[in-house]
């Protein structure tokens, strides 16, 4: 009986290795794909801010037709923030990076568009506009709260990778650090529509 004391001891050994590896990388795993998750609740506010663009041009064009040149670089900052895609499983902080200017371009150039709005009353005084500028706030507030989710998630996942004994599995996992959205200078809080519009 002597001589199986050491597998025994052996075997113990084993299963709470294994239970440790497993649940190491199952708990990586649940809170990456958390992360994914928040990551596609973030680009969908982003969207529907996109979306929001072309109705509230449409309805500012009649009231607004000499503003052309501002409507173009409206235009080309949507498109230029609708192209970039993000794998949420490998964020880069160039990435991130890369992502927030387009979207930073997209809120310059859309408050550009919104003081430019506020030389026509008949426009302000339009309820689809009135319904449309509503929204928009709503979506502002939408995508800082869901940006802040974003960060909370990464947060718990970028602990457990990078505390000890963790971390080394986590290099032989090939999990890797996740990027959070950081504020850009002077971007305390989210844009607010009322900056840029009289109520």
């Amino acid at each position: 009986m002597k001589k199986f004391i050491p597998l025994i001891i052996l075997a113990i050994f084993a299963i709470a290795i294994y239970g440790w590896v497993k649940g190491f990388y199952n708990t990586a795993i649940k809170e990456e794909e958390t992360i994914g998750e928040q990551w596609a609740n973030v680009e969908s506010s982003y969207q529907r801010r996109s979306d929001l663009i072309p109705n509230l041009m449409k309805v500012a064009e009649r009231y607004a037709e000499h503003e052309q040149e501002t409507f173009v670089k409206v235009i080309e900052a949507r498109s230029k923030a609708t192209s970039i895609q993000i794998d949420p499983s490998n964020i880069t902080p160039q990435q991130l990076q890369q992502f927030q200017q387009a979207q930073s371009g997209l809120t310059s150039a859309l408050s550009r568009l919104l003081a430019v709005f506020e030389r026509y009353p008949d426009l302000k005084a339009n309820e689809n506009y009135k319904e449309l500028m509503n929204e928009l706030e709503r979506t502002e507030n939408r995508i800082n709260v869901e940006r802040n989710r974003f960060n909370e998630k990464v947060t718990p996942y970028n602990n457990h990778i990078r505390q000890f004994p963790g971390n080394i599995l986590a290099g032989f996992f090939n999990f890797e650090k996740k990027t959070r959205f950081e504020a850009e200078k002077g971007a305390e809080k989210a844009p607010d529509v009322n900056d840029y519009i009289s109520k």
